[in-house]
């Protein structure tokens, strides 16, 4: 069985996202969403809310998985048998940083990295972006699956 893991923060999760999770579902046996933990990032949402998200929104896969992560990526490979790790590309910028983090993590581990570049129309889409123009009242209904953006609209109205 040919396993990956796409690990992000998923705060919330776009439609940016599930364009990488649908094709990854393409080319493995199993995609494993791993929610990442980090501390020191102040989150909308917690870990449990973001991966009822991500299963509620990857549900229409058989073959992904949801979960979290606190720790080193590659040891979450390693004690779940997984060889590859997927990660989306939308600009030079994202290369520069995440050829470093695949280099570390191969070489650590022997894991290998595939980058599937952003379809076009999500180039620009980050989590960061859409909670910062939904908090202003801008329309990101096109960004993220419609019980994302339920959820989000409900959050940002009870931190106001």
């Amino acid at each position: 069985m040919t396993r990956a893991v796409y690990p992000g923060s998923y705060d919330p999760v776009t439609n940016g996202h599930l364009d990488i999770i649908g094709r990854a579902a393409h080319l493995f046996d199993e995609v494993v969403v791993a929610v990442l933990i980090n501390k020191n990032k102040r989150t909308l949402f917690n870990v449990e809310e973001r991966q009822d998200m991500l299963r509620d929104v990857t549900a229409q896969w058989d073959n992904v998985r949801v979960d979290s992560w606190h720790g080193l990526l590659v040891d979450y490979c390693r004690e779940n048998n997984i060889k590859a790790i997927v990660k989306g590309l939308r600009a030079v910028s994202d290369y520069d940083y995440e050829l470093q983090m695949a280099q570390m993590n191969h070489q650590l581990t022997g894991v290998d990295t595939l980058f599937m570049q952003a379809s076009p129309q999500y180039s620009f889409l980050a989590s960061s972006l859409v909670k910062e123009v939904a908090t202003y009242g801008g329309d990101v209904s096109t960004l993220l699956p419609a019980s994302v953006e339920q959820r989000l609209q409900q959050r940002l109205a009870e931190t106001r």
